[in-house]
């Protein structure tokens, strides 16, 4: 039905990567449920920050969730390899 993954340190963030509804299970809430699950692990005073695709980009300002500019990311083909 769902799942997802976060990283936290319980106080200052949670990243929450990925949350995922198989499509025959969406609109029914889960992706709401999973979220309520993710922040009832958290810390008081830790935030919940969302990786997810540009397609969900709609979902997440209706729960509430607002956009952040200050985010970067280093293609994979920019990476220096150090091998």
């Amino acid at each position: 039905m769902g799942i997802t993954r976060s990283l936290t340190d319980f106080h200052y963030a949670c990243y929450l990567s990925d949350p995922a509804v198989d499509a025959d299970y969406q609109r029914r809430g889960i992706g709401t449920q999973l979220q309520i699950v993710t922040q009832a692990q958290m810390g008081p005073c830790c935030e919940l920050i969302l990786v997810a695709a540009p397609a969900a980009n709609a979902y997440y300002a209706h729960l509430g969730f607002t956009a952040h500019p200050r985010c970067w990311v280093l293609e994979r083909s920019q990476q220096i390899n150090h091998a």
